[in-house]
């Protein structure tokens, strides 16, 4: 796999979230009762965070001061499979950005800006040349906190190693980009940076206009809610718009479309793929109050949400990686298994509450054969296909996945989720894999047994009237 090192101004983003319900007395102010507060990464940490999520194998070049807001940036990275090469500073501070939250919109902002002296950027320069030839892809985060104030030395160094380099800009000379693989403005960047465009159509001709100019590879250019542009050298413009959905926080979106971008280029991908990724990647980022970790299942199930079901039907081999993820998410894991072989309402009342006691469902199916085994010779009714098409289909339903074996005890073993589920009349110590469950700390439930509802009564029934 590709190496991915990420270098730029990190910081830690703060949220504070509350409610409000009256006027200061102190101030024309509204008085906000907290809640809770949250830290997330910030910068070119939510970059590296979002790249690890995404299924990169990356590092973050970590400037670090001795301030406690560094120290939490750091244990919150360590939540992420990523690696930190850390330069330390004693004397260094670390950027912080604390927003206060009221009813999912902000209504201030609050900047601990913090900026490198020359000593510590020369600092994290020769780290940066020590390492370079470890990496394959660089990517330069540049929030004009000072960490890249020497951008033009890291890209001629990485030039001069044969690095394909992605460079999100602030600055307003374009000089200052020269030779980057690939530059990822926003619109407002672009035009500081080659001036305004009435157009579409204007903003292409000008970006190609600049990769030859600046000896840019090439550019994706966001565009907001008219999604982005993709400007290679001698290739016409790709316009993709963007995907449609509810807008709460842009906070972060350029980034998310940063890592996108890198993950698959690194997968060996093309960059028009890549872009279409980072669209997906980017309604999804938007979607959710703040910073957010898009993973590569968030990417996945937006990308094939419009095929019935097929975003929540999984293979053993993709099980590992999803468990993953939702572990990194902290998502409590509810687990439940069955024939499904004719749906009724019992088993609707069983998967809706299943799903109420965490947040999210997966459901193992037997298979043909292992529900013949069980069911006898005339059984299953349905194919696995059709039943786990149909059970897909289920809101309460997040995931399905199919299981050969007469019990799904290695099934659970694998996925050890955070409640175990039967429907029916079982005592706790009956239910398979009660066990590994609660050996691992989870919880063993047997839920309400709704009587009148059988799959064999229905087929019994059929069978009589024909």
């Amino acid at each position: 796999m590709a190496r991915i090192l990420v270098v730029g101004d990190v910081m830690l983003d703060h949220y504070i979230i509350g409610e409000t319900t009256r006027i200061s007395p102190e101030a024309p102010v509204p008085v906000v009762g907290v809640k809770r507060e949250e830290f997330r990464p910030g910068g070119a940490a939510n970059v590296a965070a979002n790249i690890a999520a995404m299924g990169g194998d990356v590092t973050l070049l970590l400037l670090k001061g001795s301030d406690p807001t560094a120290q939490d940036l750091v244990d919150i990275l360590r939540q992420y499979p990523l690696h930190i090469h850390e330069v330390d500073d004693a004397g260094g501070r670390t950027t912080k950005k604390s927003r206060v939250v009221v009813s999912q919109q902000q209504i201030v902002r609050v900047d601990y800006d913090s900026k490198p002296t020359a000593e510590q950027q020369e600092k994290i320069f020769r780290v940066y040349s020590d390492i370079i030839s470890d990496y394959d892809f660089i990517v330069f985060s540049d929030y004009a906190k000072g960490t890249l104030d020497r951008l033009p030395e890291f890209l001629a160094l990485a030039n001069a190693n044969h690095k394909f380099t992605l460079v999100d800009p602030k600055r307003r000379d374009p000089e200052f980009y020269r030779g980057a693989s690939l530059l990822k403005p926003n619109r407002k960047e672009f035009s500081d940076l080659f001036g305004e465009s009435k157009s579409v159509a204007d903003i292409s001709q000008q970006a190609h206009k600049a990769i030859s100019d600046f000896d840019i590879g090439a550019m994706v250019i966001t565009l907001g809610h008219q999604g982005m542009i993709v400007v290679e050298k001698d290739s016409p413009p790709m316009e993709m718009p963007t995907r449609a959905r509810e807008v709460f926080d842009v906070s972060g979106a350029g980034d998310t479309v940063l890592a996108a971008l890198v993950c698959d280029l690194a997968s060996g991908k093309g960059l028009k793929s890549a872009a279409e990724t980072s669209n997906i990647a980017a309604s999804i980022a938007v979607s959710h109050l703040g910073t957010y970790i898009v993973t590569a299942h968030d990417v996945a199930q937006e990308a094939f949400k419009d095929q019935l079901g097929s975003n929540k039907i999984i293979t053993d081999s993709e099980l590992p990686k999803l468990l993953a993820q939702l572990r990194l998410l902290k998502k409590k894991i509810v687990f439940t298994n069955g024939c499904f072989d004719i749906l009724h309402p019992g088993h609707v009342r069983l998967f809706n509450e299943a799903r109420s006691l965490g947040d999210v469902l997966i459901v193992g199916l037997n298979s043909d054969a292992s529900v013949k085994a069980l069911k006898g010779e005339t059984r299953p009714i349905n194919s696995v296909a059709s039943r786990a098409e149909v059970i897909s289909g289920l809101g309460a339903v997040d995931y399905v996945i199919e299981f050969d074996a007469p019990t799904p005890i290695d099934l659970i073993s694998k996925i050890v989720p955070d409640v175990l589920v039967k429907g029916g009349d079982y005592k706790i110590e009956e239910i398979v894999g009660h066990d590994v469950v609660q050996a691992n700390g989870g919880e063993v439930r047997s839920l309400m047994f709704h009587n009148g509802y059988s799959t064999t009564r229905i087929v019994n029934d059929i069978a009589k009237s024909g």
